[in-house]
């Protein structure tokens, strides 16, 4: 995965020796819709249960220009592209069937996709194969809603945003009191097949909520139809797929460490997330800036948990000096705001915050490393607007010349801006 990350860098030279045009006439499908299905659930939402579903990736605002509209959600996706797909296997969930769900977004509704037969279950595809009593969310990504303005770069960016996915997953799972548990370890290839994703979708991560019962689940009998949409394959995205999809020397992580927000308004800051386009260059307060921190550094609850070393540029925090730190200890002093802005592609938004973040790792896993900055990234956004300061994640920086100025050898996984 060094070869994938190292062709797609950005430096000062590239971003401008190759620069993006967009074929607006091959703009990619920015919904998946089942026309056959065995039930369709509008999400009403009075239901609680339905309200749980709808926050991990609803729509929530939309914006209308002449010739087009764009559609809004409760998650963050560059470009406001959206490469993540939502499906879930429900079981013994009152109000629910026992099935095979996916999460239709276009028309704020659940289809069944799948009856479960009694010992049927879709854990036979995991490690730990027990079935589960609840949620059983699959985030799939795909990478032609990306990778038509991003090119080779956009696994990148459907990775992030895979992992902004299961940071509202999170989220609505605290609010509902559900733990929720990240996993990886499943045959992803095998469930591309049974859920008949062709080579533009693939399945990347899921999140269990739910309590594991005795039983093993056994072998599904579904096979469902593709669903083709236009696309322009990338070898280079799929082959970075595949050779990131075997994991080797995971860490399990049971550790729950819960959040301590007022649950009602956080409901509301889920829907009114947004991304700022940009600063007053107005200081935040310390006391704001360690109430982010703390919820930044709650464990991931994963069975393949990898370190990400959190970087941050403090250009306005009343009470904070100057300067970048790393993990809480300051390593350079001075104001280095004009340099962060640079690193971000030379965007105001790294130069006028009141904090540049940046997030990277040396890890072997390449898919569990980036989703979990992404999870990192969904806690900023939503920290941030719970307490009234903007976010905004910034996937494009340049690689090198970060890394230099970080004097770190990791990968740089995010960059994200924080300020009013």
């Amino acid at each position: 995965m060094y070869d994938y990350h190292e062709v797609t860098k950005h430096s000062y030279a590239s971003v401008r020796r190759n620069p993006n045009y967009l074929a607006w006439e091959k703009q990619p499908v920015p919904f998946k819709i089942y026309n056959r299905f065995l039930n369709m659930i509008k999400l009403d939402d009075a239901n609680p249960l339905h309200r749980f579903i709808y926050r991990i990736g609803g729509i929530s605002a939309k914006k209308v220009y002449p010739g087009v509209e764009y559609y809004l959600r409760t998650i963050p996706s560059a470009g406001a592209l959206y490469p993540v797909e939502f499906y879930f296997q429900c079981r013994e969930v009152d109000g629910f069937e026992d099935g095979i769900y996916h999460f239709d977004v276009r028309n704020s509704a659940v289809k069944l996709l799948h009856r479960l037969g009694i010992e049927e279950g879709v854990e036979v595809f995991f490690e730990d194969s027990r079935q589960i009593k609840g949620f059983l969310f699959l985030l799939s990504s795909v990478y032609y809603r990306s990778s038509w303005k991003y090119r080779d770069r956009a696994f990148r960016y459907c990775l992030l945003d895979t992992g902004h996915g299961l940071g509202t997953i999170e989220a609505s799972a605290y609010l509902m009191e559900y733990a929720c548990r990240i996993s990886y370890r499943f045959d992803k290839e095998a469930l591309n097949r049974v859920f008949g994703l062709g080579r533009g979708e693939f399945f990347l991560s899921a999140a269990l909520v739910g309590a594991a019962k005795e039983e093993r689940a056994a072998y599904i009998d579904m096979q469902l139809e593709e669903i083709s949409a236009p696309m322009e394959e990338n070898a280079l995205i799929e082959e970075a797929y595949h050779d990131s999809s075997v994991l080797q020397k995971c860490k399990i992580n049971r550790r729950y460490d819960s959040f301590h927000y007022d649950k009602r308004r956080f409901d509301e800051v889920i829907y009114r997330r947004r991304s700022i386009r940009e600063f007053h260059r107005e200081a935040i307060t310390k006391a704001s800036f360690d109430a982010i921190m703390e919820n930044l550094n709650r464990s991931v609850m994963s069975d393949c948990d990898e370190d990400v070393t959190i970087y941050y540029v403090i250009n306005r925090v009343s009470g904070m000096e100057q300067g970048l730190y790393r993990s809480g200890d300051l390593v350079k002093r001075g104001d280095f705001s004009e340099k962060a802005g640079f690193l971000c592609l030379e965007q105001s938004l790294g130069r006028e915050s009141a904090v540049t973040f940046f997030l990277t790792t040396s890890a072997e896993n390449y898919q569990p490393a980036y989703q979990k900055a992404g999870v990192i990234g969904q806690r900023l956004y939503l920290s941030c607007e719970y307490l009234g300061i903007g976010c905004s994640g910034i996937g494009a920086y340049y690689d090198d010349e970060t890394a230099a100025f970080l004097e770190t050898e990791d990968m740089i996984l995010y960059a994200l801006a924080i300020g009013r």
